[in-house]
């Protein structure tokens, strides 16, 4: 069964590419990612399930890249998977599915790119984290993450959209946004313009000390949404999902992207700012469950950067939120007329209220460190 919507892309095609026999399934819309588009794919006289996605080659060029990248890296976590879970690969990682001609994608006649990948049966994922457990599960799901690929050299993966984390660079796309003002929409943001600049060179902490050598390039995931890990029915971490943006960058971007989503009191785009506000348990929660998992492989640095990472992520996504309303909302789906100006706002107020917090998030860190280094070291003495 599939429907017209779901025609119109022509979708028979595409099955038939990766074997799919389109009268025995059903293919039906899945998911609110921004970007891409999902289906699931169920079959009807079986259990299984697979994703189907349509990538969205305007944000993603180069899909050759794209999907080399995202073999390479579930490759290496698979091997390393099958290490830790012995038996449970299949249940705790990404599998991308060959079409027909070998590729791990098809592009169809209308010049869209489709990719398949297993779908993990038993498990959920939330938009707004509601319990210091699952905070703790989604910091172990990254850091584990992050454990799996560090030792993979950087020069395994290449960027997939340049500059993607780059503070300076989208600072610059955003001046040039306001330059141009091709859609008369600068009068309305004056405010937030003004907030912005008033904090540019604050936030470019963490690429400065990349610069200066004191922070190394690793592997990373680069959109630590909180959406983006799968947890089992016990809320238990099993998968980090979303890889198009796998490629190299320093470990603070995804804690600190993590936490802009984990510990925000509201959703992205909450429109009453006074709902806006940092859950400082779910950071502490966040951190233990993230450090547990990398503190045996990350420079004193790192570890430094993390709360630097965790102010970059809400001003830099204002940033990214306002340029693109500035250009007209081309780059992220919108629901409403100002939709990414609303975004804008609201992380623009996550960033004040974490300003106002910076302390108390920096003494976390450290506190964390400093409970696990102890327990790690009470812990060998009694060997």
């Amino acid at each position: 069964m599939i429907t017209e919507t779901i025609k119109a892309a022509n979708m028979v095609e595409i099955l038939t590419k990766f074997n799919f026999e389109s009268n025995s399934i059903k293919v039906k819309p899945f998911g609110s990612g921004h970007i891409n588009d999902t289906y699931l794919i169920e079959y009807s006289d079986s259990d299984m399930k697979f994703l189907l996605q349509r990538i969205n080659h305007h944000v993603f060029k180069d899909v050759d890249i794209l999907m080399d990248n995202i073999i390479k890296v579930t490759t290496h976590i698979r091997d390393k998977v099958s290490k830790k879970y012995p038996n449970k690969s299949d249940e705790r990682a990404m599998i991308a599915i060959k079409a027909l001609d070998g590729k791990y994608y098809h592009q169809d006649s209308n010049g869209n790119y489709w990719r398949v990948f297993n779908y993990l049966n038993n498990t959920k994922s939330y938009d707004i984290v509601k319990t210091e457990n699952q905070a703790f599960e989604g910091g172990k799901a990254f850091g584990e993450f992050q454990a799996f690929l560090s030792d993979l050299p950087t020069t395994q993966t290449k960027e997939t959209i340049i500059n993607f984390h780059n503070i300076h660079s989208r600072l610059n796309n955003l001046r040039a946004a306001i330059a141009e003002d091709r859609f008369d929409r600068v009068k309305q943001v004056r405010r937030e313009i003004e907030l912005i600049n008033s904090r540019s060179s604050d936030m470019e902490y963490v690429p400065r000390k990349g610069n200066e050598g004191k922070l190394p390039l690793r592997v990373i995931h680069n959109d630590t949404k909180f959406n983006n890990v799968l947890l089992d029915q016990a809320d238990k971490a099993q998968c980090v999902i979303d890889l198009d943006t796998v490629m190299p960058g320093y470990v603070a971007y995804d804690f600190g992207d993590a936490i802009r989503t984990i510990i925000n009191t509201a959703s992205e785009d909450e429109k009453d700012l006074n709902k806006i506000n940092i859950n400082l348990s779910l950071y502490s929660a966040f951190t233990k469950g993230y450090l547990t998992e990398t503190l045996n492989f990350l420079e004193d640095e790192e570890i430094e950067s993390l709360a630097e990472g965790a102010m970059l992520f809400p001003y830099m996504q204002a940033v990214r939120f306002l340029t693109d309303f500035i250009e007209g909302d081309h780059y992220y789906k919108t629901e409403f007329e100002a939709h990414n100006l609303q975004r804008t706002r609201a992380q623009l107020q996550l960033f004040l209220r974490m300003d106002a917090a910076s302390a108390t998030l920096k003494n976390i860190v450290n506190d964390v460190v400093n409970t696990l280094r102890n327990k790690s070291q009470m812990d060998n003495g009694k060997h």
